[in-house]
């Protein structure tokens, strides 16, 4: 099968993932084209860092045209807005991406959409990677590096009820994403779709929640004097830097994995109370254990 070149890069959303994957391939990947797609006032920041080298906004249909790679970095919403039009705009070679936090909603619609075999092919995708401030001001050449980068195939189920994720044939436009994001520095990972989205749920959108309902609790509690935030140190800045992540980031978020969010903070929930039972004994050092325990697995990843 004849090699598929990357050449041309267009990226709808130029925000903290679009802008930070612009800057990835301008410092890793050579002689590409990179267009970016936005909001006047999006666009506008990423204009003169040498990212893109060229933006636009309005009319979608010439950043598309000659695109090898069209990456899409938007909300899920628009995201699942946008799909129909690429997939009747979209170049007939293209290979198509999204960096969506959640994938079965766009991975259904995609498998709707995109139908043709012989037109542009839809590849969900998720990078592992991000910052609790949005926007390109943030943005970094770096951010993807020895970040988990989940790709999503279809899943077939076991008969234990588990589902095997099953890697696509391998089409030569996701070989050749591949080996860019293996460039940025990324590890690919191969997911279904329903697989990842639990995944997720417990390891991203459920310690963002906790943050979020954490930060308000202690917020409601200010006194007059600052306190109880006066006397914090840089413990509990750590334990909430997930705090300072905005709504609109996390909206469609929430809105599309609100199953298992639902389930995971009811299990939480019946946790802290488990605790809360045995504040007065010794039991709580099997649970300090558990946690020193994952700790130490998520450093050496």
């Amino acid at each position: 099968m004849t090699p598929h070149l990357i050449t041309r890069v267009t990226i709808l959303g130029t925000g903290l993932i679009g802008g930070s994957f612009a800057l990835a391939l301008r410092k890793y990947a050579t002689d590409l084209h990179i267009t970016g797609w936005d909001r006047p006032d999006v666009t506008r920041a990423g204009q003169s860092s040498g990212a893109f080298d060229e933006t636009s906004s309005g009319d979608m249909a010439p950043a598309l045209r000659t695109a090898d790679l069209i990456y899409i970095a938007l909300p899920i919403g628009v995201t699942l807005d946008l799909l129909p039009q690429l997939a009747r705009s979209a170049p007939r070679h293209a290979l198509i991406t999204d960096a969506c936090s959640t994938k079965l909603r766009i991975t259904q619609a995609a498998e709707e959409l995109f139908t043709d075999s012989a037109g542009p092919l839809f590849l969900p995708g998720h990078p592992m990677a991000g910052r609790e401030l949005a926007g390109f001001a943030h943005a970094d050449a770096d951010l993807f590096r020895n970040a988990p980068y989940a790709l999503i195939a279809e899943s077939r189920p076991e008969s234990s009820g588990a589902t095997t994720a099953i890697m696509p044939e391998r089409d030569p436009r996701i070989s050749a994403f591949l080996r860019l994001i293996e460039k940025i520095g990324a590890r690919p990972l191969w997911l279904g779709a329903q697989q990842h989205d639990y995944a997720v749920g417990l390891a991203s959108h459920l310690p963002q929640l906790v943050a979020v309902a954490l930060a308000s609790f202690l917020y409601d509690r200010l006194d007059e004097n600052g306190l109880p935030i006066t006397v914090a140190g840089p413990g509990l800045r750590d334990t909430l830097r997930l705090a300072g992540s905005p709504y609109n980031t996390w909206r469609d978020i929430v809105l599309t994995n609100r199953e298992v969010l639902d389930a995971s903070l009811d299990l939480l929930a019946r946790r802290i109370d488990d605790l809360r039972e045995r504040l007065n004994s010794r039991e709580l050092e099997a649970d300090f254990d558990a946690a020193n325990e994952l700790y130490k697995l998520l450093r050496s990843l």
